[in-house]
């Protein structure tokens, strides 16, 4: 049973980004997506690795915290739960132990370009070996719910791209609901350009296809949806760095400095255990504010080399009031 009523209009998804789109990061970008009534229609958590053993329910529980609000974030967006790894018993347990909580589907991730992470079988390596791919998704599908989704991210192959036909063969013919493709390989990284064209071919395995990769700004989206000949988006990077871009492509206000200012603090003032942790990632997502906001900059500069939250506090608050 396809679960294709999801794809009835076209799909703005948040991305897994490692170290990135935590549970507090989703949770402020679907909210700000939300108020301007341009909610994303779900995100995916960061890769939770699966090596020898199913994972407990704590892991879970760590990584997706939405678990505890039946899957979705406060703003009611369902989070997807992504695993990664190359054994295909413990990849299906898993995604068991995920659904008991209540996952409301499983994403495999064969895209995670990280050393460590292919050093160790799994992630981008997998292109290499469509025929694990099948083994690895199939398994993951035989094993869970037959309503719970499952979809697999991949890039366009490892070294190249010549074996992008098979790689989309094995994700159709393990009957995977979904595919989404981050339009450059493992060795191409991060670096610009995404190859959004190469996604085209993808159409004719009769799934739903997502794009995904450099999509910055309202032009980008229209150009990748013209070249990869699918309306359905993934928003990574250039979501972090414009909080509104989801009503940015959907020709919308936008989101102006002051408000995301209030968005700031909520980040900075957030109650999680790890408050030494809190301050770098707020000046991880500061600095990559800078690529979209001008205001950003100035913050920036005076914010980088400070420890205390209160500092940081009050100079958002005096950012929100100069502008």
């Amino acid at each position: 049973m396809q679960k294709t009523h999801l794809f009835n209009n076209p799909v703005r998804l948040l991305a897994p980004m490692e170290g990135l789109t935590d549970p507090l990061m989703r949770r402020i970008l679907t909210q700000i997506a939300y108020d301007l009534g341009s909610p994303y229609d779900w995100a995916v958590s960061e890769f939770i690795r699966v090596t020898h053993y199913p994972l407990p329910a704590h892991v879970f529980y760590k990584y997706v915290p939405e678990l505890y609000t039946e899957g979705c974030t406060a703003s009611g967006t369902p989070v997807h739960v992504q695993l990664l790894g190359n054994n295909p018993e413990t990849m299906a347990a898993s995604a068991l132990v995920a659904v008991s909580l209540g996952a409301k589907a499983i994403d495999l991730n064969f895209g995670c370009p990280a050393k460590t992470v292919n050093n160790h079988k799994g992630g981008s390596v997998l292109l290499e070996e469509p025929e694990t791919l099948y083994t690895i998704i199939r398994t993951v599908r035989d094993a869970i719910p037959n309503q719970i989704p499952v979809s697999a991210k991949i890039r366009l192959g490892y070294t190249d791209t010549s074996q992008s036909a098979e790689i989309g063969h094995a994700v159709a013919d393990a009957r995977a609901d979904w595919l989404t493709v981050h339009a450059r390989t493992k060795v191409d990284g991060y670096k610009p350009p995404a190859y959004w064209e190469k996604i085209a071919p993808f159409n004719n395995l009769g799934l739903p296809i997502i794009a995904n990769g450099e999509i910055w700004n309202a032009e980008h989206a229209k150009r990748c949806i013209a070249q990869s000949q699918t309306h359905h988006l993934m928003l990574g990077r250039g979501a972090v760095t414009r909080p509104d871009l989801t009503a940015i492509i959907a020709g919308k206000p936008d989101l102006g400095w002051a408000d995301l200012c209030q968005h700031q603090l909520s980040f900075i003032n957030d109650s999680t255990d790890n408050q030494n942790g809190l301050i770098g990632r707020y000046k991880q997502w500061l600095a990559m504010l800078t690529k979209g906001y001008t205001q950003a900059h100035q913050l920036w500069q005076a914010v980088k080399k400070l420890k205390n939250k209160s500092d940081i506090e009050q100079l958002i608050i005096q950012s929100t009031h100069h502008h």
